[in-house]
């Protein structure tokens, strides 16, 4: 067997297969079909939203807030603001990602009133160069929302939901400590395998985790658009990996976003078959993706709004070949919707990351078209 088809091995010609079975798209998508394509198609509004706590320190005002989305906990999300400001700013979204780390959400971008929360120092220094990259974006002069969504931090599983089939047959669950780190590593690796059981259920309901996650990302949005803080205009969106993942289906299927940033989650579908699939969150498979087109069709659903793409050359998640036809396929949808500039495809060597460095071309990118 080779890497080219460790994935599905001896079935590695379902691949040709699909051709006829499940005929690809032509990739031309617009708003209206990306809603339909990932599901949860209606109105956001956010139930009873309101203020928990507020805070000021290291040249941040923040606040955190929560409102129902309709089922299950109450979402919460911090909200930043530079201590500076004394009007309406531009809005972004921090969007954090999977890092298969799902016991915490918010806090592995962004600090809250305690500072860094014991257990994500390691994730920041490997993916984020050491630092909470939404403190930055809103230092740079936004407000900034930085909600968990489903299945992270307060929207996570409680462990005891997610039993388990241990080796012996026996099913086991167990509640980690808050903030211990090797609670935090079994919970996560409970979290991990619970992800197919929920995407299940998500089929079942007629629903997919992309569906859920856009839908819960949209009445975020709607949260910030309606915030006093925030002045008149489009927000913006960033996220890193799953983060990235999150920006995409959100860039997609919001008219309020007008400038998205999307990290180490760029690929053609095509090109991630079939050593490259199982890596990835069922977030970025939305079910009915390829009977219309694509991922980088997906992410282009709005051109000419907007987008910087970011690609990492060495990124073990992605092959390099599905990372450029991606690109080729996103400026190609910016050219034909007059707007070439709007798009910017960043190639940068080095492994899965969202550095300093491309934090900040990512917020020069958010305040060229947030702030003229």
């Amino acid at each position: 067997m080779t890497d080219s088809d460790a994935g599905l091995g001896a079935f590695g010609d379902l691949a040709e297969a699909a051709a006829v079975l499940a005929p690809p798209g032509d990739g031309r998508l617009d708003m209206a079909a990306a809603r339909r394509i990932i599901g949860a198609d209606r109105d956001e509004v956010p139930i009873a939203p309101r203020v928990e706590r507020r805070w000021s320190r290291d040249g941040i005002d923040g606040e955190e807030v929560s409102w129902s989305v309709g089922y299950g906990p109450r979402t919460h999300a911090w909200l930043l603001r530079p201590s500076w400001a004394r009007g309406p700013l531009p809005g972004v979204l921090a969007l954090h990602g999977h890092d298969a780390f799902k016991y915490h959400g918010k806090e592995k971008i962004a600090d809250g009133p305690d500072g860094e929360v014991p257990g994500v120092a390691g994730l920041r220094r490997e993916f984020y160069g050491g630092r909470p990259f939404a403190d930055a974006v809103a230092r740079a002069g936004f407000t900034v929302l930085v909600p968990d969504v489903f299945l992270w931090g307060s929207r996570r599983f409680p462990a005891e939901h997610m039993i388990d089939p241990a080796p012996d047959g026996e099913w086991i669950a167990a509640e980690p400590a808050d903030g211990d780190p090797a609670d935090l590593r079994s919970y996560n690796r409970l979290a991990a395998r619970h992800e197919h059981v929920v995407a299940k259920h998500c089929a079942v309901l007629g629903l997919s985790l992309a569906g859920v996650a856009a839908y819960e990302d949209r009445i975020a949005a709607a949260y910030l658009l309606a915030r006093p803080d925030v002045g008149d205009g489009p927000i913006g969106c960033v996220g890193f990996s799953g983060g990235g993942c999150r920006s995409a289906l959100l860039q997609a299927t919001s008219p309020h976003v007008g400038a998205a940033v999307v990290t180490g989650m760029m690929s053609t579908h095509g090109a991630l078959l079939d050593r490259h699939v199982t890596g990835h969150t069922w977030m970025f498979f939305p079910p009915d993706l390829r009977r219309a087109g694509d991922w980088p069709d997906l992410a282009a659903a709005r051109a000419p709004s907007p987008l910087l793409v970011q690609y990492l050359r060495d990124d073990r998640l992605f092959p390099l070949a599905g990372m450029e036809a991606a690109h080729r396929r996103l400026a190609g949808h910016y050219r034909r919707a007059g707007a070439a500039e709007a798009y910017v495809g960043e190639f940068v060597p080095g492994p899965h990351r969202f550095d300093r460095a491309l934090q900040e071309s990512a917020i020069d990118h958010l305040r060229r078209w947030l702030t003229g």
